[in-house]
């Protein structure tokens, strides 16, 4: 076979088997197996097993009949070597009003002390109600809530609501932000 004729039946062959498999350039990631545990401002999945994703305009109807949504921004830490006595104050968080912001709780991994913050919140924030819907979000690209959703469902919760555009989606559709103050 002509050298270049190869090439291209190479080529063809490759492209047929990729677009076989559904993948195509800037297709979202699949789902990984457990939690993502790095690079969490990256394109996330369009699914999340076992939970709904949903998009700006049902956010904000979930949101006008009260539904609980739960922000897991990580919080800025205090930078590193600061003179002793130099006041550092958080920056400002703006959020969707009225969600509660369950600080650091998205990372793939977590502490044992912050697995137990984000598992006595959830059960104070539903009241013990497993199936109470909540809502899920952070960022737009960012994993941390596609991770905080999937360790709801493995906690046994059985309403849950993924938000993949977070506050930037809000934000576009034009709806309120408000400063929130991290959930004790």
């Amino acid at each position: 076979m002509i050298p270049a004729v190869r090439a291209a039946a190479l080529a063809l062959a490759a492209l047929t088997a990729l677009l076989a498999t559904g993948a195509r350039a800037g297709a979202p990631p699949p789902e990984p197996a457990d939690y993502r545990q790095d690079h969490y401002r990256t394109p996330t999945p369009a699914t999340l097993a076992g939970a709904r994703v949903i998009g700006a305009g049902e956010a904000e109807a979930l949101w006008r009949r009260g539904v609980l949504f739960i922000d897991v921004m990580p919080q800025a830490p205090r930078p590193a070597g600061l003179p002793p006595g130099t006041l550092w104050r958080d920056p400002p968080h703006e959020s969707i009003p009225n969600a509660h912001w369950l600080v650091n709780t998205g990372f793939g991994a977590l502490a044992p002390e912050t697995e137990a913050y984000f598992r006595s919140a959830l059960e104070r924030l539903t009241g013990g109600d497993r199936d109470k819907p909540m809502v899920f979000f952070c960022l737009r690209h960012c994993w941390m809530s596609w991770n905080a959703a999937k360790r709801a469902l493995a906690l046994g919760y059985t309403r849950v609501i993924w938000f993949p555009d977070g506050t930037d989606g809000w934000s576009d559709a034009a709806l309120p932000l408000e400063r929130l103050q991290p959930e004790k």
